[in-house]
């Protein structure tokens, strides 16, 4: 079986967050997303509109994902590949090369971002109405 790992906040979930999910699962059996908790984002200077329990509750609804997994820190991502057997660690490309050091223990694949859609601009156009 092979097995993938994303990760991210996955806020106001769009069809850039689906087409993400759905692109990393073709790569592989199963998928682990590793979801921000809130702790994380407020560390990251980051706001999500909805709480970590309800959107890993949309992320577990969705036919993609196989497991969502806590994400609390930056460094655990090695950790988790390794705990989890991952084969393939996929992001998107806006995180080109931030991730390469993986590659000691998984293939690691950046892939392109869905134009036209993202969580700050919903947020934006949200605001500005």
């Amino acid at each position: 079986m092979k097995k993938v790992i994303t990760y991210g906040t996955f806020d106001l979930l769009h069809w850039g967050h689906i087409e993400l999910l759905k692109r990393a699962k073709s790569l592989g059996d199963y998928l682990i997303v590793g979801l921000s908790t809130d702790e994380f984002n407020s560390r990251k200077h980051k706001e999500a509109y909805h709480s970590f329990e309800n959107r890993k509750k949309i992320l577990e609804a969705i036919r993609y994902v196989d497991q969502v997994i806590p994400e609390i820190n930056w460094e655990q991502k090695l950790k988790d590949v390794e705990e989890n057997n991952i084969d393939i660690f996929v992001m998107g490309d806006d995180w080109e090369g931030e991730f390469d050091y993986l590659e000691r223990s998984c293939e690691v694949i950046y892939l392109p971002r869905t134009v036209g859609i993202s969580t700050t601009k919903i947020k934006t156009e949200v605001k500005d109405q």
